[in-house]
């Protein structure tokens, strides 16, 4: 049997590298050498895409974030055995029978393990559609949904999902006047509150505030991160359930899991720099509350228009068993720590097996696509 060639994206510009390159290193090492042609393609922190000659090998976000630490000039420096990787998109057609994104390496369907801005948000999936490159995940249109929480509150609310009450803070209007948006925002949600970046993943720039003081110090972090900040208020006591899901236009849902984190929230520490968080597979749930997570997660999935995959993250108020949808993660990170392989596994679906479905996923849609009018 041929092998089909898959061209492996990682790092990227945004705040997630790290996390991008132990999420390649986890997918290289359980692609099948028997059916799969890896090939690493890097696109470093300057926006330089280039060739390694061997892929990642760290799947532990933290061990990659302390080799980056101690690296001299941090290890997205030119090496001596990789070459730049020049953007020459060639579609396959009736005289090519593998895609071309950079010059010179063919392609059969590419998987992106790209976290955050310029690459989970609709900005490369754009791209390899111009190329009409197979790719697996989440179009243009879900990714951008799915990086803008604003965008995906919206499309959430819409749809009738339980999410909770938020205000969208625009940087240009705290800039302009700190203490009609902090009176604007504590009038409406009260404390305490959290605040985050509007796009970006990993808890990266979140903050808790229980006052005042705390909620100008979260927004001003968070506004140093993205244009648009979220300031959602918090549910009481809140366990945080996660779901996979899978598919297309028919998508499935793994088992929920849950995540016990080592501080008092999941934030970018408890994530990738301590070992303290614990996760619950399955998590603790009644049947009745595992099948609304299952339920909510699909009907979430389909609502930004997804595909190929997607973990959708929840908070379950603890007193009154209210579970509110937060948000779907179109990349899910496959690291050490990542839910969405380890909640399919749980399932019976092992990551050599998941990856299997994900590029056939990437490839059915890709033919489906090729089936529709381009002209009159």
């Amino acid at each position: 049997m041929k092998k089909l060639r898959v061209g492996v994206l990682y790092g990227g510009r945004s705040g997630e590298h790290e996390v991008s390159l132990a999420s390649a290193a986890a997918v290289f090492q359980n692609l099948d050498p028997e059916r799969y042609e890896a090939i690493p393609i890097r696109i470093n922190k300057d926006g330089r895409w280039v060739l390694p000659s061997a892929a990642p090998r760290l799947t532990s976000a933290a061990a990659v974030i302390g080799a980056m630490a101690t690296a001299p000039g941090g290890s997205d420096g030119k090496a001596e055995d990789e070459r730049d990787a020049q953007l020459v998109p060639r579609p396959s057609g009736q005289h090519r029978e593998r895609s071309e994104l950079v010059a010179g390496v063919d392609l059969d369907v590419v998987f992106p393990t790209l976290h955050g801005p310029y690459g989970e948000d609709g900005t490369v999936q754009g791209l390899m559609e111009l190329a009409n490159v197979p790719y697996v995940g989440a179009g243009v249109l879900a990714s951008a949904v799915g990086m803008d929480k604003a965008a995906m509150k919206l499309v959430f609310a819409a749809k009738g999902l339980p999410i909770c009450d938020y205000e969208v803070v625009l940087k240009h209007e705290w800039r302009k006047n700190e203490h009609s948006v902090l009176h604007t925002v504590v009038n409406r949600l009260g404390f305490p509150v959290f605040v985050k970046p509007a796009n970006l993943g990993s808890s990266v720039g979140i903050s808790k505030a229980r006052h005042a003081v705390e909620l100008r110090a979260a927004i001003a972090l968070a506004a140093e991160f993205d244009r648009k900040v979220i300031v959602e208020a918090a549910v009481p006591s809140a366990r945080e359930i996660e779901c996979s899901v899978l598919g297309n236009d028919e998508p499935e849902a793994s088992v929920p899991g849950e995540i016990v984190p080592s501080r008092e929230f999941y934030d970018y520490e408890a994530k990738y720099l301590d070992e303290g968080s614990l996760p619950l597979i399955p998590a603790p749930l009644s049947e009745a509350q595992a099948a609304e997570v299952r339920a909510l997660s699909i009907a979430a999935f389909k609502a930004i228009d997804g595909a190929g995959m997607a973990r959708v993250d929840f908070l379950l108020a603890r007193d009154t068993g209210i579970l509110y949808l937060n948000e779907v993660n179109t990349i899910p990170g496959f690291t050490t720590i990542g839910m969405y392989s380890k909640l399919w596994a749980a399932s019976g679906l092992e990551f050599p097996r998941l990856i299997d479905r994900l590029i056939a996923l990437a490839l059915e849609r890709h033919a489906e696509k090729q089936q529709l009018r381009t002209s009159m």
